[in-house]
């Protein structure tokens, strides 16, 4: 069995497909007196076998499922997409307040994460935006939240499963706009673009960093959810319905896929730097690359946040997201290669106070 990052292999004892929390607990409480390890596995998004075992694999597709839809909130399976649960919501002109920028992945396994997307500047992670969950704890199922059991909602939220498997969870909503402006703006450098998300007022801002003909470029998204100018130095506006912009992705998925590059080995490197160190390690990391660095279907994200109050995801205060999330193309750096490099990466991000963010690919330190 194989995660999306593709490089890890890993064949389960036993491969549980619970249907509730109680089948989830009890496959839990098997699995610790057999002396096996379960690991939850949503759609297996992970990229160095996060949600890979020799143990129980739990797979929490039948978790999934929205069981109900309020005016602030609904309450959905942990294996549950965000595509399944917008599909709830719009029609009712609501939205979780941050989506990942890929709708394919599961409600438990970003929440396990902490799950970062466009609005996270704004909203925080989706781990903080979680009004309370169903978890088994110790194999048996309980409920928390703020006010209930508050140390399991702190130790699962953003704790990659490893103090509790979440089988549900109630998520905040807000209302969705009908449509939106994405908003295009070329940046200078690493500096020039971590101001640009400062200092701009949308509602989803995110940075890449692209291949060009004189090196790299950097480039702003900045996206209004309603009236307003678009931002200074805005090259190229596009106008879309909410629900098209929330699903962006989908046309460049597909055409990865049609060219073999999504089968491919995802050796991410992602990091969580201090504000004021991020300009630096950007630049310096980007200037020593070049395109054959990241692959055919690669990408270099850069994205200042929030995280909130989710004590399990560590973060430096004022944290920016760098992520170097790449594919091993055919005539582009080998597998290896990359992960000495998201290696490296990870060594100067220590070096001056970040952290990984741990759905990456880091093979352990030597020495």
């Amino acid at each position: 069995m194989r995660d999306f990052g593709g490089i890890i292999e890993r064949s389960p004892a036993r491969v549980v497909r619970p249907e509730s929390a109680r089948e989830a607990a009890a496959a839990i409480r098997e699995a610790a007196a057999q002396g096996l390890e379960p690991v939850p596995r949503g759609l297996g998004h992970s990229t160095y076998g996060q949600s890979l075992t020799s143990g129980v694999s739990l797979d929490l597709g039948g978790l999934a499922g929205v069981r109900d839809v309020g005016p602030d909130r609904a309450v959905v399976g942990a294996g549950t997409s965000w595509r399944a649960v917008l599909a709830a919501t719009l029609p009712l002109g609501l939205t979780p307040p941050v989506l990942t920028d890929h709708l394919d992945v599961t409600v438990g396994g970003t929440v396990s994460a902490g799950g970062i997307g466009g609005t996270s500047h704004r909203y925080g992670t989706q781990a903080e935006n979680v009004l309370a969950l169903e978890v088994v704890v110790d194999g048996e199922p309980v409920t928390c939240s703020p006010g209930v059991r508050p140390d399991v909602f702190d130790a699962v939220r953003g704790g990659l499963g490893r103090h509790g498997v979440i089988t549900a969870a109630t998520l905040r909503l807000v209302p969705a706009p009908d449509r939106v402006l994405s908003c295009t703006v070329p940046c200078r450098d690493a500096a020039d673009l971590l101001r640009v998300q400062r200092e701009t007022a949308a509602e989803h801002i995110a940075g890449r960093v692209k291949p060009s003909e004189d090196g790299w470029a950097y480039e702003a998204k900045a996206v209004l959810y309603g009236p307003g100018e678009p931002p200074a130095g805005t090259v190229e506006t596009e106008e879309l319905s909410y629900a098209d912009f929330a699903d962006r992705m989908r046309p460049d998925v597909e055409e990865l896929i049609a060219l073999g590059e999504w089968a491919r080995p995802h050796p991410w490197g992602i990091v969580l730097l201090p504000a004021a160190a991020a300009a630096a390690v950007i630049g310096s990391t980007v200037a020593g690359m070049t395109a054959a660095d990241i692959g055919l279907g690669g990408l270099i994200v850069v994205k200042a946040l929030r995280v909130g109050h989710v004590p399990m995801l560590a973060a430096p205060g004022d944290p920016v997201l760098f992520g170097m999330l790449r594919t091993a193309s055919p005539g582009c750096a080998s597998v290896a290669e990359m992960l000495a490099a998201n290696r490296a990466l990870l060594d100067r991000a220590e070096a001056v106070g970040g952290v990984r963010y741990a759905v990456d690919s880091v093979p352990p330190a030597t020495g």
